[in-house]
């Protein structure tokens, strides 16, 4: 029996919803985790530039012998967040301090500050590229 041009149409319609959808989440996923690493950048104590310098971020895992902000487990969508390079291997002294040095948080401040902003940006990024989809 074939299908009624109605039917195809909301089918195509929301076939790709899905595919819209991850594409803006991907976007905005990549302005937020721009945002924080700026963030950290800024608040991050300087002496030679170094650990501000190993701030970043990237898609999937982060590279070896770096602190990780925040990571979630088989995601299919992963940013990493990270902090500290073999050359700023004192990342985590710096950001929860030692014995003997007062912590200078700049990781977790920045996290923590923007993180409602990072969740609402793609909870409207979702949301526009629906509609934007529904409507083509």
């Amino acid at each position: 029996m074939a299908q009624s041009p109605q039917l195809a149409r909301l089918q195509k319609r929301l076939n790709a919803i899905p595919i819209a959808a991850k594409r803006a989440v991907e976007l905005s996923m990549e302005k937020s985790a721009q945002e924080i690493v700026a963030l950290a950048k800024r608040l991050c104590p300087v002496d030679q530039g170094e650990l501000r310098d190993s701030i970043g971020w990237t898609w999937g895992d982060a590279p070896e012998g770096t602190i990780v902000l925040a990571a979630t487990k088989g995601a299919v969508l992963r940013i990493t967040i990270y902090a500290g390079s073999d050359a700023a291997f004192y990342a985590r002294w710096v950001e929860f301090g030692t014995a003997t040095a007062l912590p200078q948080p700049f990781f977790l401040p920045s996290y923590r500050l923007l993180k409602k902003r990072t969740s609402n940006r793609t909870k409207r990024a979702i949301s526009k590229a629906v509609k934007e989809t529904w409507r083509a």
